[in-house]
């Protein structure tokens, strides 16, 4: 049955959760001091995924997040890594895997073989999150506690978690309905209700599960119905049954390395970051006096469905700085900047657009490329 336990720490896997909110901490103290460092900051857009156990998409940003130029990933961790070389947005974007319009239909709007990617919601971008191989995974009992990070407090008219069934090989096939058991369906959740995270806003729900006679690795497929709007989240968690949990990562990749990726150049063009039908991009005018810049940016849905939200990625020429920034919030990983709506210019209706604009240190004679997320 559903527990909304409203005290202790969300599930933590091996404290790495923690240690990276540390180093968000240390590395505000570090700026305090004066003293140069990268800053890594969580994707601004909000909604949510699961976090106990992790999503395949969340459990890839925990571990490689704050170090995803890391060339190790390729050989300890091949299956972020393939994810990661598709799209690095599958993990920027962790929080935005859902549809809508499912009318609780999922069957129907999910096909075989693309459950974890919720259908190939925004095209290709999590279509990795399909595979079948050698995810990293929890280890689990029986009964234990899922747990979902519900970012927005968009509330929930119900979660159904499913475990797939003893027999099923999560290493070589890719995901099926028929490979799942409904254990457990909760009832209408309100907005608000449940833990406080120690950052990052929103609510952790915890729902109590029970799964037994089942060993090895197998999959939890959350379904998060949310109740503010006809919005279906779905979600893969990789977990271990029993004994003889895996410790040693595999050696081969499951694919070559490609050019790209999070510290490739940007493309610019308008990209899909949610269901179809959402199309954003963003187009600039660069008022230069040389040793600095005015930025005027223009985002518009050019898609078929209204953007409830939207956040742009780019990189600057090597010796521009941001100085200031208006209508935006902004934020950086590694070398990418990042910038998302305020409250009030979050939405674009089809065909609208809306404005923001910073100052810049250096000489910028052009608008940079920038890669448009809507949601």
């Amino acid at each position: 049955m559903l527990q909304l336990k409203r005290s202790g720490n969300p599930p933590d896997r091996k404290q790495r959760r923690l240690k990276l909110r540390s180093l968000i901490v240390l590395i505000a103290a570090l700026f305090a001091a004066g003293t140069a460092a990268v800053v890594f900051i969580q994707p601004a857009a909000s909604h949510g995924t699961s976090i106990g156990q992790p999503s395949r998409h969340y459990s890839c940003w925990e571990r490689w997040g704050s170090d995803f130029q890391n060339p190790d990933m390729a050989q300890e961790d091949p299956m972020c890594w393939a994810a990661w070389q598709n799209d690095p947005n599958a993990m920027w974007n962790w929080n935005g895997l859902y549809r809508e319009q499912v009318g609780g239909n999922h069957q129907a709007a999910i096909p075989d073989n693309q459950l974890c990617s919720g259908g190939r919601t925004g095209g290709t971008r999590y279509a990795p999150l399909d595979n079948p191989g050698a995810w990293e995974t929890t280890k689990v009992n029986a009964n234990f506690t899922f747990t979902n990070w519900d970012q927005a407090n968009h509330g929930a008219d119900y979660y159904r978690i499913y475990v797939t069934k003893q027999g099923y090989d999560a290493q070589t096939d890719a995901l099926d309905w028929a490979d799942l058991e409904l254990v457990e369906e909760t009832p209408k959740i309100l907005p608000g209700v449940g833990r406080t995270p120690p950052s990052g806003g929103g609510t952790l729900v915890d729902i109590d599960v029970s799964a037994p006679g089942r060993t090895g690795h197998h999959i939890v497929y959350m379904i998060w119905q949310a109740s503010h709007f006809d919005q279906s989240f779905y979600s893969c968690s990789d977990v271990w049954f029993g004994e003889g949990q895996p410790t040693d990562p595999p050696t081969t990749p499951t694919s070559s390395p490609t050019s790209g990726g999070p510290t490739g150049e940007p493309t610019g063009e308008p990209t899909t970051g949610g269901p179809a039908g959402y199309l954003c991009g963003a187009t600039a005018t660069v008022n230069s006096w040389g040793s600095g810049a005015t930025v005027n940016v223009k985002v518009t849905n050019t898609g078929t469905q209204a953007i409830h939200n939207w956040m742009l990625h780019w990189q600057w020429p090597s010796g521009v700085t941001l100085g200031n920034i208006w209508n935006a919030t902004h934020s950086t990983m590694g070398t990418m900047e990042m910038a998302a709506p305020v409250d009030w210019n979050k939405a674009i209706p089809v065909g609208g657009s809306v404005e923001f604009g910073f100052n810049v240190s250096g000489s910028l004679a052009s608008a940079p490329a920038f890669d448009c997320l809507p949601s």
